[in-house]
């Protein structure tokens, strides 16, 4: 089972909902750049390539 931080969990819900890195940013006031080292962050805790990956595999584990 992957453990998330509440702001990864709030990522990957966003990434879910097909938001990309500058939508993400806004909503969760964030830079860019911090939103791409969460998302580089979550790929490699979900030992996944892509974002499509990491909601598959988040539905799994039944964390979405």
């Amino acid at each position: 089972m992957t453990t998330l931080t509440p702001q990864e969990l709030s990522i990957v819900r966003l990434i879910a909902q097909g938001a990309k890195t500058p939508d993400i940013a806004k909503e969760m006031d964030l830079k860019p750049e911090t939103v791409k080292w969460y998302r580089k962050r979550i790929l490699d805790k979900f030992q996944a390539s892509t974002s499509a990956e990491v909601v598959r595999k988040a539905i799994e584990q039944k964390i979405l």
